[in-house]
């Protein structure tokens, strides 16, 4: 399965798009001036401990104060050696209003919410992940083969062995490693250099933690361009074509000094046409930001995105088939399940997602189906987590989120609506107006009422509504006067005496 890497510059913003056979699977953007927080280590200090919640809030130096819980608090807290949770302790006798305490960011700030903390530390390269408080050697579900699992578990045991002997007894170094998955087929000599550039990266931190004061980053985490290459670049991917010549030569760079077999991928992009426009990708972003997406067969798929869940609704909609109801059902839920998980991805969707495929009568067509999402699940770089079906038919997913998602990149509040997605008709305005006329009536001694409001709500009053506000001036005693607001919007006005 052929896949590229599209990494496109501009002096607001990067964006890094992930094609596989010419069809845009992921995107993900990074403005410069608002940088995600995922990563980053921080110095800072608890200003509340919340007992209650067993978790505290903590000043890391953003607008919004950041949020640790006690399971984040202690590294491997509560657990034993068979994985199985134990008593939770007391957060106030861990923290107290004040502290300092270092963190670090594994979720970005979402809406009003701040960002999320972890205590136990950890930095990442291509191939490993360091771990400062753990002392065990783990590796990536994702590496199959028992054999280069043993290989690279024994291959690395031994080097960090070595180099913790050679530090002595007093080192501040733990020993805790996660293999990657593109640590399979690495060499000794690179896992080595990779194992000695972690230890002194953290023994930075550790010298920056000493001379810091809170709040304060102590280390911020790469750039979307350089994330790619360690964190996205995988077997399948053959090429990376970056339109920037300046980022092309800082990647390559970086990849030779920490990866490289990467730089043979990296391809500078000279042509006139936007690299975007050329794969369709910016057709790809304004779908993903779109409510409804059409499918093939003539179904479609309606994404409703709130705080506390994603609801994903799959329609028949023009598509009727060429044999029976049922088969008419079946096609178009597998047809949805891989458009699904592709949209999930794009959309970078977090959290719960809720699947309502049309209803199906069929066992088997129903275990087909779930297979296929599942399956299509799988390739996702994040994790995910496919519950099965709910009694009412419905299908949950779990997908872990780390970061906003693109419609929150992207896009802002409706002024007009404030995000409910809807406004009050103009008969409904109208009807207010009448009620809040009278009301202004009994609050104010003039001759006359004067009311403001948008084109279509004026139009209504003194139209359709004309007799309501004929019987309303006869009992109030007084004349009513109506002025269009170009400005208002449909749910505005105002009543003034005159």
């Amino acid at each position: 399965m052929s896949q590229e890497l599209l990494v496109n510059i501009t002096p607001m913003e990067t964006r890094v798009a992930l094609v596989e056979n010419g069809v845009p699977q992921e995107i993900s953007v990074e403005r410069n001036n608002k940088r995600g927080l995922v990563g980053n280590i921080y110095k800072g200090k608890v200003i509340r401990v919340l007992p209650g919640m067993q978790a505290a809030f903590i000043d890391i130096g953003e607008a919004r104060s950041a949020f640790l819980h006690v399971d984040d608090l202690l590294p491997r807290h509560g657990k034993n050696h068979n994985g199985e949770s134990g008593e939770e302790p007391d957060i106030r006798n861990l923290l107290h209003d004040g502290q300092q305490i270092v963190v670090q960011v594994i979720k970005d700030p979402v809406g009003s919410k701040g960002a999320r903390l972890t205590a136990q530390l950890s930095v990442a390269s291509h191939y490993l992940v360091y771990m400062a408080d753990v002392e065990h050697i783990g590796i990536s579900q994702r590496i199959e083969s028992e054999t280069e699992r043993e290989r690279l578990k024994l291959l690395l045991s031994e080097i960090v062995e070595q180099l913790s002997a050679e530090d002595g007894a007093d080192s501040k170094l733990g020993r805790g490693f996660i293999l990657r998955t593109s640590a399979e087929g690495a060499t000794e000599a690179e896992l080595r250099s990779t194992v000695g550039f972690l230890r002194r990266l953290w023994q930075h931190i550790l010298d920056r933690k000493i001379a810091a004061t809170a709040p304060s980053c102590l280390y911020e985490d790469m750039p979307l361009p350089k994330r790619v290459l360690r964190d996205m670049v995988g077997a399948e991917v053959e090429k990376i074509r970056v339109d920037s010549r300046e980022v092309f030569d800082e990647l390559t760079t970086f990849g030779n000094k920490f990866n490289p077999d990467i730089v043979q991928l990296l391809e500078h992009y000279p042509g006139e046409r936007p690299l975007f426009y050329m794969y369709a990708v910016e057709d790809e972003i304004t779908k993903a930001l779109e409510r409804k997406v059409m499918l093939k067969s003539g179904g479609h798929l309606v994404f409703d995105q709130t705080e506390a869940m994603s609801t994903i609704d799959v329609n028949t909609g023009a598509f009727v088939g060429h044999r029976n109801l049922e088969e008419t059902i079946y096609k178009t839920n597998l047809e949805a399940a891989l458009v699904i998980a592709r949209q999930m991805r794009m959309r970078n969707l977090g959290g719960i997602i809720i699947i309502d495929f049309i209803d199906m009568h069929s066992t088997e067509h129903r275990r087909q189906v779930l297979r296929a999402l599942e399956k299509a699940l799988a390739r996702d770089r994040v994790r995910t987590n496919l519950s099965g079906v709910t009694e009412l038919g419905l299908v949950q997913v779990t997908r872990k989120r780390t970061s906003q998602s693109l419609g929150q990149i992207l896009c802002e509040e409706c002024p007009t609506c404030y995000g409910r997605g809807y406004i009050k008709s103009a008969e409904s305005i109208s009807y207010e107006i009448l009620r809040d006329i009278l009301r202004a009536a009994r609050a104010y001694e003039c001759d006359s009422l004067r009311v403001l409001a948008s084109a279509p709500v004026i139009e209504r009053l003194t139209d359709e509504d004309s007799g309501q506000v004929a019987d309303l001036e006869a009992f109030i005693g007084r004349t009513i006067q109506f002025r269009v607001e170009s400005l208002y919007a449909l749910e505005q006005f105002d009543i003034i005496p005159v």
